[in-house]
C-alpha cells in the first residue's frame, strides 16, 4: 500500500490526518507528506519518543503508561486520540513500538508495534510483531500502518 492511494482516499473523504509516533521517529508522517497535495489531509504530527512527550502534547495518561506499559494498545489509542485533538483531524494514528536491538522483554518482544487508529472518534487497536532490524522494524510499522489506516477508512 503506498501513501499516495492513502492520501488520494483523504481528498476524497475530506479528512485531515495526524499522526502520534514514537518508534518510527516521524517516518509515517514523512511518507505521507512526501505525497503532492498532503498539504490538503496533513496539518500537524508529533514526534513523541519520549513519555513525558506522550502525555504533554498528546494527552496520554501517565496511568495507562504505567498500567500497560508505553508499548501498549492502550497507549497507542491514547496517542491517535490526543494526535486527532490536538491537530483537530477526524483521523489521528498512535505508534508506539520497540524497534531495537535493546528494549525487548519475553512478553513483549523486539519487533512489537502497537497501533491506534482514532477516526471520527471510534478507535481501532492492534499489536503487530516484525521481524529484522531497527530500521526494518520502523519500515514495517510504517507500511503496516498506511495499509490498515486504508482499509478502515474504506
Amino acid at each position: 500500500m503506498r501513501a499516495k492511494k492513502l492520501v488520494n482516499l483523504l481528498i476524497k473523504i475530506n479528512y485531515k490526518i495526524s499522526c502520534a509516533e514514537s518508534c518510527t521517529g516521524g517516518m509515517l508522517a514523512s511518507k505521507i507528506v512526501s505525497v503532492s497535495n498532503a498539504s490538503q489531509v496533513f496539518d500537524a504530527g508529533f514526534v513523541t519518543y519520549a513519555n513525558n512527550s506522550k502525555i504533554k502534547f498528546c494527552g496520554v495518561s501517565e496511568n495507562s503508561i504505567k498500567t500497560h506499559g508505553v508499548v501498549s494498545e492502550k497507549v497507542a489509542a491514547e496517542m491517535a486520540v490526543g494526535a486527532a485533538e490536538a491537530a483537530n483531524a477526524n483521523v489521528g494514528v498512535g505508534i508506539s513500538g520497540i524497534a531495537g536491538p535493546s528494549g525487548g522483554t519475553k512478553e513483549k518482544p523486539v519487533g512489537t508495534v502497537c497501533f491506534g487508529f482514532c477516526v471520527n472518534k471510534s478507535v481501532t487497536t492492534i499489536t503487530c510483531h516484525f521481524s529484522g532490524n531497527r530500521n526494518s522494524v520502523r519500515r514495517k510499522a510504517v507500511s503496516f500502518a498506511i495499509k490498515k489506516l486504508y482499509e478502515i477508512l474504506i
